[in-house]
């Protein structure tokens, strides 16, 4: 049986999403860790097992979020895995992103019940 809260890793480069992530996240009830890189968020995610992470499509690096995703889905298939991208809806329409590893996509700027109401669908205490 699960103790604790869940905990969420976040990795953007935007530090003002960030801190209003974090504040919803914690606020509902979430243990929130914070990644500004796609490498800080690699090491982030080997250090405190992340029960789901939410990932930037466009940081540091062209393509660094899909490869971000890409290296976490090969390391821990069973974590659910979301893009954050403000082209989301737009990209919704054109692939599959199970395909690539991921369990869906935000839009940003992000619907704070939207989200929530996602989390508490993905994560589940064990019965």
């Amino acid at each position: 049986m699960r103790t604790g809260q869940f905990t969420i890793l976040c990795v953007d480069d935007d530090q003002d999403l960030l801190l209003a992530l974090t504040a919803l996240l914690e606020y509902a009830g979430y243990r929130v860790i914070c990644a500004p890189s796609a490498e800080k968020g690699r090491r982030a995610f080997e250090e405190i097992k992340p029960d789901l992470v939410i990932i930037d499509l466009m940081m540091e690096e062209i393509d660094s979020g899909k490869d971000l995703v890409a290296d976490l889905h090969a390391q821990a298939p069973s974590v659910p895995l979301y893009l954050l991208s403000s082209v989301a809806d737009e990209l919704a329409g054109q692939a599959d992103f199970r395909a690539f590893g991921l369990s869906g996509v935000f839009q940003k700027p992000i619907n704070p019940d939207a989200l929530l109401e996602t989390l508490r669908k993905k994560l589940k205490p064990a019965e």
